[in-house]
This record gives C-alpha cells, structure tokens and sequence, in this order.
C-alpha cells in the first residue's frame, strides 16, 4: 500500500504498554504523532524515544498524542518505559501487519548481512485521522524539534 499526504492512515488495533488495545481511530480529535522505531532498549531507540518524552508536554499543550510502534512484544515495552520513564503508549506490532501498511517494514543490511526490520519513520495525523506529513528513514538527531515545529506551525495556521 502507498501511502498519500492528505488520505486517511490506514486504522488498525494494536496491544498497548497500557495493558489495553489501542485503535488508531480512538484519537479523532487530537492530531497523533505516529513512530516506528526498530527495537527497545538499543541506544539509538532509547535516544529517540528519550527526545519524545523531554518534549511530550509541549505536544500535549499542542492537542498531539505520542504513539510508538516496533515489532517488540508488550512486556519489552514494559521494561523500556520504566527504564526511562516514558509517558505514552507503545504499541506492540510482532507480526509487523501495521509496519508493512505504513511502508517501514523493509529490507535493511548491517555488518554485511541482509534482514527484515523497521525503517524508522514517523507520520504526523491530523484531528480528522488525516496523514499530514511523514518522515521517512529518519535520522533522530533534530528530529524532534522538527516535528515540534511542524505541529506548531500546524497549530498558528488554524488560529
């Protein structure tokens, strides 16, 4: 599936930190912050998801919810946000359905050899469960402050 700026995300129901299902659908209403990352507890996940909670706030103030998503089972997810106190829902995507919708289910190599693995991306949905924007292959370093500023200039245009 290709997906458009502008069409509707795709929906989908995926096991959550939370301890309950979570439906995309369930946030009309608030625009969502929608990211997929390869793996909990590896440093470059633990950094990105770091930058996420030191900002979570000002995306709330901003009417965003944070979700993210990776193939790990609930209970990884569970370790990962006690280890660093992390205040929104992951989302647990094993059999990596969703990944494969949104288009960041990939073939990746490292160290010579060739796998299947999340391309870490995130997707910016609007209040109307519209795709707004996407960030493909991202690098984590000022990402954040990327998406923040979108969801900011997003916010100034609607006043």
């Amino acid at each position: 599936m290709v997906l458009t700026l502008g069409q509707l995300a795709p929906d989908f129901t995926l096991p959550s930190s939370s301890g309950d299902d979570v439906q995309l659908s369930q946030y009309r209403g608030k625009k969502i912050l929608l990211y997929f990352y390869p793996k909990d507890l590896t440093s470059t996940c633990s950094t990105q998801a770091c930058d996420f909670r030191d900002r979570e706030l000002e995306f709330r103030d901003l009417n965003t919810v944070i979700l993210g998503v990776s193939p790990d089972p609930v209970s990884r997810h569970h370790k990962f946000i006690e280890k660093y106190g992390l205040p929104f829902d992951l989302l647990s995507d094993e059999d990596h359905r969703v990944s494969e919708t949104y288009g960041v289910w990939q073939q990746k190599q490292m160290y010579g050899k060739t796998y299947m693995g999340i391309v870490r991306s995130t997707f910016l949905i609007d209040e109307e469960g519209k795709l707004i924007r996407e960030w493909r292959g991202v690098r984590v370093k000022g990402h954040i402050e990327e998406a923040l500023a979108t969801v900011q200039q997003l916010e100034q245009a609607a006043e």
